[in-house]
Formats: C-alpha cells, structure tokens, sequence
C-alpha cells in the first residue's frame, strides 16, 4: 500500500513538473561553432532524455532536374550501411545497435533541407552510443549498390501507388503551378528515381554535408559543455567546406494572369473532385509573418471556426472540410487553400472557395474575429512546446531561418500586438485573386464561372 502510494505520488510530482515546464518558455542558448556548423541548445530537466536534430542544407531543391529524387535518397541510405573506425556496420548491425540502445535515429530529405534526428536517454554511456552512431551514418554512409537498387524499386513502387490517389496528383500538379522552373516544383518520377546510382549518391554527399551548412539543434538535460561535446563527436569526420555550389535562382512571384492561364483541370477517376488554390508568398523571416498568421486562422486556419469552414460547409454543405494556410520556409514560401466535394458540386465550391477569399483579401477581418483568432493562438501556444520534441521543433526552426533567438519567448506578445489593419495590410501586399493558381483534379466537367 505504501509502495503503490510512493508510486503515485512519484507520478504526481513528475506531472506537475512537466506542465510547468509545458508552460515555461526555457531560453536558447548559442553555443561555440564547431567546424563551421552553428549549434543551439535548450536546457530541460523535466525528463532524462536528449533529443537532437542536425540540419543540413541538402534538401530537395537541389536534386538535378533529371534525378529528382536524389536527396531522399542519400538521406535515406544512411541508414543503411556505414563505415566506422572499426569497420563497416551493416544495415542489421545499425537497426541493432538502436534497439539496444532504446534510441530512435532517424534521416530524412525535405524541400530546402536533410534532417537527422536522434532521441536518446540523457545517461552518458547510451548518449554517446547513440550519438558515435550518428556520427558515423551521418559522415560515413556506405552506398552499397544493391541496396541501392532495393531501395529504388522500392521506391518507384511506392511511386506508382501514389500516382492512383487522388491527393498526391493534385499536390504534384499543384507545386508545379505554383513553384514553375524553380527547384521545388520538381518531384520525383520512376525516370528520375531510376536514374540515380551510387556516384551520384557519394557526390551529392561529398558536395553539401559539410559543415558549414549544418545546423544542430539539442534539447534536453545535457549542459552546455555536454552539448558541445555531442557537436564534436557528430561532426569529427565532416569537413567544414567544400566546393563552391551555385546559388539557387529566387523564386518569382506568381505572375498576373487570366483565369484560363491559371486554371488546371485533370481529368480524374475519383469519387469525389479535389481542389487547390494558392500562389507564392512569403518566407519564414518575413516582418508580416505574425499578421498574416492571424489573418489566416481567421480565413481558414482556425477549423471550424474559420471563414471558409463557415461558407462552405456550414452555409452550403459543399465539403466536411475546407482551410487555409501559409508554409513559409527559409527563403521562400507559398499561400494554399483546398477542400473535396462533389464532382458535381466542383464548380460551386471553388465559387464560394474563391469569392471567401477575396473579399477577406479585399476587407480584412472584423474586430470580434480578430480578437477570438488572438486569444485562441494565444491560449494555445504552451501545446507548441509542451515536450522536447515539439521544443526541438521550434528550436530548429528558429534557428534554420535565422530567427531571434527569443522567438519562443514574445511569440504571444507579437499576436497579440497584431491590428485590424496590418492583418489587410498583409494580406494585400502578398495576396490577389488575379495571381491564385487553381487545380481542379476529378471534376465531371469544367467549373463554368
């Protein structure tokens, strides 16, 4: 009885422990550089753990045209042989090593950039494990080549799969409208993904993980000189620098065109019609971020207490869900609206879709929806950051977009500074109907409007 009280109580104590740690917004620190790499710390106690994120600029954009495709793959192939100072370790050795040690490492390759991530108790012993292991995978990934083709078909198998939903044909066509020539509007097709063999893995890694373009982010109860520790040991073998790379054109914004010029219709054997909207705006750094943000939970952000969710669904019935929302990454960003409904209720839906939209452009918010989005936004931010991976999630971002460091900390001071008129303001400068790509995918026939 005793035992099972000290239990519970055990228990109490670390829960209010972890909301008040939920609710404290714990500061960043920036620590030494090493070989060129920018490295962030975040000190928490709440649990024995450690949870670190290396960022590397080697994402999806720059996969040549041709083998798009490519980052994804030299990301994912780290797991899956190394070469260590004792040896190589094989893709058995490695899933091994990580179930012993109760770790999880993972590799993966986004738009702008490559993430490897590894959670790990904070005891010294298994941490180095962990991360020694890291190290090695991340700077010394063996290509084996018949992995490589493995991973290819299985890649091109997964392709194919996606090419019969109805989601992934209208996220491809769309990024392509949007993005145009630049880099991320290209997605990978069975071609390209047959195409990449193991030079072209070794180069690609040989060519941008290195580490001045690597960012690490560490969450949780390690000091700074322990973290300084982990940078070192993870990035031992990678060389600060390396070729020259070309700079990748800036995105243009999307251009002013007739409806027909901006409308795509894909013809579709699906149940219902899919439909996206959207056009270029802003990155992450960008001073009217936080008005748009606000603006956005009102148009279409905020669930089904948005604007668009009202008119709609609730009004007309056109589809269970409707939104809105801003991606903004590093250097640039898109705007994006869409809904299912009805093949023959397409053409209705992108009416209303449409006119919501532009007249929210063309007016703004009202006060009352200003001041409900403010407080919901508000009241809601300690569910951001309410555990180290969710911390280790804004750590990385404030730190891949060059953030200040105190960004998590007056975060609910800058929604709630945000007024009526920077909200329109905002979404005037950055947003107009006559430049929305639209991508109806299924519809019976074209939308008449």
């Amino acid at each position: 009885m005793m035992r099972a009280f000290k239990w519970g109580l055990w228990i109490s104590i670390l829960s209010i422990g972890l909301m008040q740690s939920a609710h404290a917004i714990l500061p960043i620190e920036k620590l030494n550089s090493v070989k060129g790499a920018k490295v962030f710390l975040v000190q928490t106690k709440a649990l024995p753990m450690v949870d670190i994120e290396i960022s590397v600029d080697a994402g999806d954009r720059y996969d040549p045209a041709d083998k798009s495709g490519l980052a994804d793959m030299t990301a994912g192939l780290m797991s899956y042989g190394a070469r260590g100072d004792k040896g190589v370790w094989t893709e058995a050795q490695i899933a091994d090593e990580i179930a012993d040690l109760g770790a999880n490492i993972g590799v993966s390759a986004g738009g702008e950039r490559t993430i490897m991530r590894i959670r790990s108790l904070s005891r010294k012993d298994l941490r180095d494990r962990a991360v020694q292991l890291a190290a090695m995978m991340l700077s010394a990934p063996l290509y084996d080549a018949k992995i490589l083709e493995r991973e290819k078909q299985r890649a091109i198998t997964n392709l194919l799969e996606a090419e019969t939903k109805p989601e992934f044909v209208l996220e491809r066509r769309f990024k392509k409208s949007v993005y145009g020539s630049y880099p991320l509007g290209n997605t990978p097709t069975v071609k390209s993904v047959g195409s990449v063999n193991v030079s072209d893995l070794v180069q690609f890694h040989k060519t941008f993980y290195r580490g001045d373009r690597i960012i690490i982010s560490i969450v949780g109860d390690v000091d700074s000189a322990q973290a300084e520790e982990i940078a070192q040991i993870l990035l031992k073998k990678i060389p600060q620098s390396s070729v020259a790379i070309a700079p990748i054109p800036l995105l243009q914004r999307s251009p002013v065109e007739s409806l027909a010029a901006r409308e795509i219709q894909i013809p579709f054997g699906s149940q219902q019609a899919h439909i996206a909207m959207g056009m270029t705006a802003i990155a992450r750094n960008n001073p009217d971020y936080f008005p748009l943000l606000v603006g956005n939970y009102i148009l279409g952000g905020g669930g089904f207490v948005s604007r668009l969710v009202s008119e709609v669904r609730e009004k007309r019935g056109l589809a269970y869900s409707v939104s809105s929302y801003f991606a903004p990454g590093k250097e640039t960003g898109i705007f994006q609206s869409g809904l299912q409904t009805k093949n023959d209720q397409a053409a209705l839906a992108l009416e209303v879709m449409s006119s919501t939209i532009g007249k929210f452009i063309a007016d703004g918010p009202t006060s009352s929806e200003l001041l409900a989005a403010k407080s919901n936004l508000v009241n809601g931010y300690p569910l951001r950051i309410d555990n180290n991976r969710k911390l280790l999630d804004n750590v990385s971002s404030i730190a891949w977009n060059d953030l200040p460091l105190d960004t998590m900390e007056v975060w609910t001071k800058q929604v709630e500074a945000v007024t009526l008129e920077q909200v329109t303001a905002a979404f005037q400068k950055y947003l107009a109907m006559d430049r929305m790509k639209i991508v109806v995918l299924g519809a019976q026939s074209k939308p008449a409007r």
